[in-house]
């Protein structure tokens, strides 16, 4: 990984931080000098641990040097240690209040460690202490930025931009700043300066390309793509958006070509193998796009999409048994998809399995005609009251009443006529996408998930985790249900699937003969669930909430069910595998690259519509407001739909209830992180280790927060 520019400006600030020692009254501490000279020199050769021993041997001598604890700090940054950055810098203001580059720095760190209101803070005291100085109007800027205040980011770098107007980096910034505000006029026009400014900067290029491929200009693009290309002939970003821009022109040789040097640099991607499999397919390779298709499943085995391409292409082959196999998988991941069941009805017709044909026929015809109804539904009644098992969030935040469909057109959803041969955007995600411009490590940190009711076998359930999480009420209620494999728990079920199948069919054939009970309704829900009939459990736990309206815990498994189908739904969105419930925001998402530029890539995100399964959790802690659980699975939703304090409330009211409530910790940490209180979140998730997470110790070894060295 190459280094951010922003700790590249912790490195060059030596070079005026410096400047100090030559003013240094020495008065016969010649000793003290030479430390110090000797600590400059580590850090000037990246010898950073050398550094910090140096400046702890003057520190041993004398304790009041802020200068030490400034330098110490600056090594300590450079090694990624930025809570000890961060502490030494604090140190350094403690003994001189007046040091402008201290506040700069630690501010920096701050912003680096996300902690950007107190970042903010720094900058506005480093900027009162000396206004005439542009640099920190330069990192405020990029710290609105991704703070998403854009207005303010413009204010400030162009300050900047006033007093150094040959810095391609600051126009990069503004420009992208414009951008987030549907400027594209100015966004242009600072990205047109950028080059300008920088020839031999790639990033302009690519942000210029960007805006001109969103604009259909495709050979303006492309000629971009292949300057960022000549400029810098390590950075994959270049090749991979050429490679867009050469399938748009239908160069699909060209497109291969550089999609091969994207997987050579990183071979476990899923995305260009993804994209790679579609040009290949395009241009009748089939061997390859097979290769590859095999690659994204193995990288990807939950993403529909691919399954149901790859059969497509075995289908065209004439290897219908294999289709027929990717088929079956794909509708396994996703019992309602009416296109999987029309194709598996071909493959299963050359098969010569008449009758399996025929059913599958059938059934795809019923899933789509149970869309169009929906649709119709939704169509024919006000807003407020279309279906809200179905209900997603519009890219602008409107509700939407489609039914059924992630992007938001009811029409298209009905996923015979969906485009699954579309190439992905390079901000596009699947699970274990490794671009170094996606997401930062932060956006990549996993919440542990909802409980809900959900079936265990009986030497591996866990019912509701250590002794602190009984709950009599919660026994009761599964006294009442009588199912012994029921549990109640976040994990997986690890009952198989054709024994979920046929206890559901059970279940059906009881309720046809009239029993209609709430506790066989509610068994029934649970297990639709597990074979993915969202639809059909949200409709039986609704009825059986109606025959026991004042029990919590239908209302949490309906919740439940709803978000996992949201999240479900929204795995298909723009047909690769998105981010499920891992909380997508409703926003562009900014990263920085590694290289000594700054590096800037967008990516749209979705908020998908929660208010109906956070309306369950508020109906259920009406009846029961002293369960845990209830807030834990609000907060998870809440995150999910963005609003980040109201989640902070809701695990902070979980943890009064239950201060042994692990999972509550470890999320609450994560949040948290997101909210850019890092301390306070690697406190939580420590405290989620010594209650039994394992995977906290895997996130602090990993991400390393220890501020100590």
């Amino acid at each position: 990984m190459r280094r951010s520019n922003v700790v590249e400006k912790l490195i060059i600030a030596i070079a005026a931080a410096l400047s100090l020692l030559a003013a240094r009254p020495v008065h016969g501490q010649y000793n003290k000098a030479w430390f110090f000279w000797m600590g400059r020199d580590h850090l000037v050769e990246s010898r950073y641990r050398e550094a910090i021993r140096i400046y702890n041997a003057v520190l041993r001598v004398d304790p009041d040097d802020w200068e030490a604890y400034f330098f110490r700090g600056i090594a300590k940054a450079n090694l990624d240690d930025n809570l000890g950055a961060e502490a030494d810098f604090s140190v350094a203001i403690d003994k001189n209040p007046v040091s402008t580059m201290a506040y700069h720095h630690r501010a920096i760190t701050r912003m680096l460690i996300g902690n950007y209101d107190d970042a903010l803070a720094d900058f506005a005291q480093a900027i009162e202490l000396r206004p005439d100085l542009s640099g920190p109007y330069y990192s405020r800027g990029y710290t609105y930025l991704m703070n998403r205040q854009f207005a303010s980011a413009i204010d400030d770098l162009t300050t900047y931009i006033f007093h150094n107007n040959r810095v391609a980096d600051a126009y990069i910034l503004r420009g992208e700043a414009h951008l987030q505000m549907a400027d594209t006029l100015r966004a242009r026009e600072d990205f047109d300066t950028a080059i300008r400014t920088n020839r031999e900067n790639p990033d302009g290029y690519n942000r210029r390309g960007a805006l001109l491929m969103d604009e259909g200009d495709y050979p303006a693009a492309l000629s971009d793509f292949q300057t960022a290309v000549i400029k810098d002939t390590t950075y994959t970003a270049s090749y991979f958006n050429r490679a867009l821009a050469y399938e748009r022109l239908g160069r699909y040789a060209d497109a291969v070509g550089d999609l091969d040097r994207v997987i050579a640099m990183n071979p476990d991607n899923p995305v260009a193998h993804y994209n790679r499999a579609i040009v290949n397919t395009t241009v009748g390779d089939y061997d390859r796009a097979l290769t590859d298709y095999d690659r994204v499943v193995e990288l990807s085995p939950g993403n529909v999409v691919a399954w149901y391409n790859r059969a497509l292409l075995k289908g065209r082959r004439g290897d219908f048994e294999g289709a027929e196999a990717d088929y079956t998988r794909a509708i396994e991941l996703y019992p309602d998809f009416a296109a999987a069941y029309l194709a598996r009805s071909e493959a299963r017709f050359m098969l010569r399995d008449v009758r399996g044909s025929r059913q599958d026929r059938q059934a795809g015809q019923r899933k789509i005609a149970e869309y169009e109804n929906r649709l119709t539904d939704s169509e024919n009644r006000p807003a407020d009251e279309g279906d809200p098992t179905d209900r997603a969030a519009d890219p602008r935040g409107a509700n939407r009443t489609d039914q059924g469909n992630p992007a938001g057109d009811g029409r298209d959803f009905r996923d015979g006529e969906r485009n699954f041969d579309r190439l992905l955007s390079f901000e596009t995600r699947f699970t274990g996408d490794n671009f170094e411009s996606l997401a930062s490590q932060r956006e990549n940190l996993a919440l542990l998930p909802l409980f809900r009711f959900t079936l265990h076998s009986p030497d591996t359930a866990q019912v509701v985790g250590p002794a602190e999480y009984y709950v009599v009420e919660l026994e009761n209620f599964r006294a009442d249900i009588a199912m012994p494999d029921l549990v109640f728990s976040r994990l997986e079920s690890d009952v198989p699937t054709d024994s979920v199948m046929a206890a559901d069919r059970a279940l059906a054939q009881k309720i046809a003969a009239g029993d209609d009970s709430w506790q066989t309704l509610f068994r029934r829900g649970v297990t639709q669930s597990l074979v993915k009939q969202f639809t059909g459990s949200v409709g039986t736990l609704s009825l059986a909430i109606d025959a026991n309206p004042a029990n919590p815990y239908l209302y949490i498994n309906r919740s439940t069910t709803r978000a996992e189908m949201i999240d479900f739904i929204s795995s298909l969105d723009g047909g690769v595998g998105g981010m499920g419930g891992s909380g997508a925001g409703g926003h562009r998402r900014l990263t920085i690259e590694s290289d000594p530029e700054y590096r800037m890539q967008s990516s749209p995100g979705r908020i998908y519509n929660y208010d109906d399964a956070i309306a369950d959790l508020d109906r259920a802690a009406e009846l029961s407001p002293r369960l845990a659980y209830i807030y834990y699975n609000r907060a998870g939703l809440l995150v999910m739909s963005g609003r980040l304090p109201e989640a902070f409330d809701d695990y902070t009211r979980a943890i009064e209830l239950n201060p042994h409530f692990a999972e509550a910790h470890y999320n609450r940490g994560l949040v948290q992180i997101y909210m850019k209180d890092t301390r306070k979140g690697y406190l939580d998730i420590s405290k989620a280790g010594e209650l039994g997470i394992s995977a906290a110790y895997e996130l602090i070894d990993k991400y390393n927060p220890n501020p100590e060295n």
